[in-house]
């Protein structure tokens, strides 16, 4: 199928707003807000009371009469504009103004140009699922512990070794199983070691080479799906091209990794010290973490930041749960799926291909039984463990209620209210009202702020289906934890309030729009129950279809819509014939470097490497028509650089200069934010920078070399 390449379209009113709007909604993608919606007050709470009436929700708790003066009549309520719902809106309004239409969106899902976006979709999420299965069985985690007891104490060594893991790792399985996991791994490890003052060096080498990995299949990362659908490139043919660019750049990053980017001991010590296991904590069997409150309150109690929480984070990772049954079965089933792939690739032929999830959806099929059957086969077991820590999760949240209503009440007796300042306070200032501050506290520099800034986080919402469903502890108050100087270096905000302290007037709106815990079932109580059951029966299903990247598929084909837009409305023609006119100035080093750097930016700014891929490949698409209309040919060795060089720009470009440059950068920084580790853009951008440039080059000399030795100057001609 060929595309109409009259550039004299984007004269047009329409062709002008879709590219304002293909502009606007990658921006938002880039900078996702809120926007505030004020609704009456007396339609919200119509709402609510018909809700409850019919059952769906419980009924509201009613405000005090006499507050009701001090309520305002609007209720603000936020729409979130992000890469999920920024697209879809994008669509909707072209297709308002007859911008775009029938065509547009049948070829932006169904498929056009050799681009079937549901195909790449099913086979990418069918086996997503399959990996992140392995990664629930507790496979990474045994692994990376098994590759920490081998590096040691030295911390070089142990640097290369977790660096060689995780690249290994990631080729094979992809960059998210590596990022869900990985991430999590690191941020214990160097919690629990005492002189890795930050774990900078860590995380970001972690997500810069499990993008990097991603690279050499196409299984590995969905722009590769789409790089090779577009250009009908066998699977195996795709790797052999991309393996050696790749390879090289990983061996020759890693000594600029060590040595100069991340050349403070600070860093990386020489000599790494880490908290010791007691014995008592070895002898214990280790818990699935997959079965909710299955640590009963230690999962709240490793996040204080003392000797007991750094214990029980050290459990975390020198005591790791590892399914022997489910990780085998789902590793054979992996790679199974991996070579059945391959084989089924090559041996279609171009004009008889047959959709490559006809292999990955059975096999996820098989694994989601497997893990149906052993949840329930272990239905008894889990439940009990369940129960269990819920129990003692419930116990010590009500003590601690309990504790501070004794609190409050003993802060507002008529003696303490009596108290002057100087009876509040000792002589050094340090006691308030009982309250007393040790002295490692106070050398630490610590302060009594706010409650942990990093889980006030303005991720949008639809990104929580890709986070790390990991149970998040109650937040500690302002009075229960000091933070030490290893803490305040994760530490980036500077506010000392928490942004959460409301007003009174806002109390009484809080509490007229909270809903009373005893009442008659409704639905939302009912869904409630059947996800803890769920949970508790099927805890490995639950976890992954929890992680599973839903959100991908609104925004792909949103993207692959608006893309299409661009194209019949005159804009991609005019991109080509620029590219096509870069091209015949430079040449095959031009076009390396060119789609490189430009590949790379795009990913930033263009709905992420994902809908980089799908722009950048029509763009293509177009240039070649170009070179058949006007009889100058591309010649073999300028096409496929082209092609390589833009399939190393999009899987690098996910670590350049912003989250959202693709879809594993925020779920990284999600997964760090849970864990107290908050890495802010400027300092993303900061410390990407040399690795990215310095990875772009390396990847883009060894594929000069590469296209020169293995390619010649003919005309290139589709197979």
């Amino acid at each position: 199928m060929t595309e109409d390449l009259d550039t004299s379209k984007i004269k047009s009113w329409r062709s002008i707003i879709t590219l304002i709007i293909f502009v606007l909604t990658n921006i938002i993608v880039l900078f996702p807000f809120d926007i505030p919606v004020y609704l009456p007050r007396w339609i919200v709470n119509g709402f609510l009371d018909l809700s409850s009436s019919m059952r769906l929700t419980p009924r509201r708790s009613r405000a005090p009469a006499e507050s009701h003066d001090k309520q305002s009549f609007f209720v603000k309520l936020n729409f979130p504009l992000n890469f999920v719902t920024a697209p879809i809106i994008a669509d909707l309004f072209l297709l308002a103004i007859l911008a775009i239409g029938r065509q547009e969106v049948h070829d932006g899902t169904i498929g056009a140009n050799n681009i079937a976006p549901y195909d790449i979709m099913i086979f990418f999420l069918t086996l997503a699922y399959i990996a992140i299965s392995v990664d629930a069985s507790g496979l990474i985690r045994y692994l990376a512990f098994k590759v920490l007891e081998r590096g040691g104490k030295v911390g070089h060594r142990l640097f290369f070794y977790l660096y060689a893991f995780f690249f290994g790792l990631g080729t094979f399985i992809g960059n998210d199983p590596i990022i869900l996991s990985g991430t999590a791994f690191l941020a214990y490890m160097t919690r629990v070691s005492s002189n890795i003052v930050h774990p900078r060096a860590w995380i970001h080498s972690q997500f810069a080479i499990a993008n990097i990995a991603s690279a050499i299949l196409v299984s590995s990362n969905p722009t590769n799906l789409v790089l090779a659908g577009a250009f009908q490139i066998k699977f195996i043919v795709y790797t052999a091209n991309m393996i050696v660019p790749v390879v090289v750049t990983a061996i020759v990053l890693f000594p600029f990794l060590l040595y100069i980017i991340f050349a403070d001991e600070s860093l990386i010590p020489l000599s790494i010290k880490m908290h010791e296991l007691s014995d008592e904590a070895k002898a214990k069997a280790p818990v699935n973490p997959n079965i909710p409150n299955a640590r009963g309150t230690a999962e709240e109690e490793e996040e204080a930041d003392n000797e007991q929480g750094k214990s029980l984070s050290l459990e975390e990772i020198m005591n790791p749960f590892l399914d022997k049954k489910g990780a085998t079965f789902g590793a054979l089933i992996m790679a199974a799926t991996l070579i059945a792939v391959l084989a089924l690739n090559a041996s279609s032929q171009n004009n008889d291909e047959h959709p490559v999830f006809w292999v990955t959806l059975p096999a996820a099929g098989i694994m989601f039984c497997w893990d149906v059957g052993f949840g329930w086969f272990h239905r008894h077991e889990t439940r009990e463990i369940a129960a269990k820590g819920r129990k003692e999760v419930e116990e010590a949240r009500a003590e601690k209620k309990e504790r501070k209503q004794e609190e409050e009440s003993a802060k507002s007796s008529p003696e303490m209210i009596g108290l002057d300042r100087s009876e509040q306070y000792d002589d050094s200032g340090l006691r308030h009202r009982g309250e007393h501050i040790d002295d490692d506290s106070l050398r630490a520099g610590s302060s009594f702020g706010s409650k942990n800034p990093q889980c006030d986080s303005e991720t949008p919402l639809s990104v929580s289906v890709l986070v790390e469903k990991e149970k998040f502890p109650e937040i500690q108050t302002p009075d229960d934890l000091a933070m030490d100087g290893k803490q305040l270096a994760l530490t980036t905000s500077p506010k000392a309030l928490d942004s959460r302290q409301t007003t009174d007037a806002t109390d009484l709106e809080k509490n007229e729009f909270s809903f009373e815990e005893n009442g008659p079932p409704t639905l939302l109580s009912l869904s409630s129950n059947l996800y803890r059951w769920l949970q508790e029966t099927f805890p490995t299903v639950t976890v992954v279809v929890s992680h599973m990247p839903f959100p991908l598929l609104p925004f792909a084909f949103a993207m692959f819509v608006l893309v299409q837009a661009l194209v019949t409305k005159g804009w991609v023609p005019v991109f080509a014939y620029g590219w096509n006119h870069w091209v015949n100035k430079t040449g095959t080093v031009g076009a390396i470097g060119g789609m490189g750097f430009l590949s790379v930016i795009l990913c930033n700014f263009a709905g992420t490497n994902i809908g980089t891929t799908i722009l950048l490949s029509r763009v293509i698409q177009a240039w070649k028509q170009i070179a058949d209309e006007t009889g100058i040919p591309i010649s073999d060795r300028t096409w496929w650089a082209t092609i390589y060089s833009m399939a190393l720009g999009v899987n690098f470009g996910a670590f350049s200069t912003a989250f959202s440059a693709s879809l594993a950068g925020l779920l990284w920084r999600d997964i760090l934010q849970r864990k107290h580790i908050r890495v802010g853009s400027l300092e993303f951008a900061r410390v990407n920078l040399p690795i990215i440039a310095i990875s772009m080059v390396i990847g883009c000399v060894v594929l000069i070399g590469e296209v020169y030795i293995m390619r010649s100057d003919k005309p290139y001609k589709p197979v």
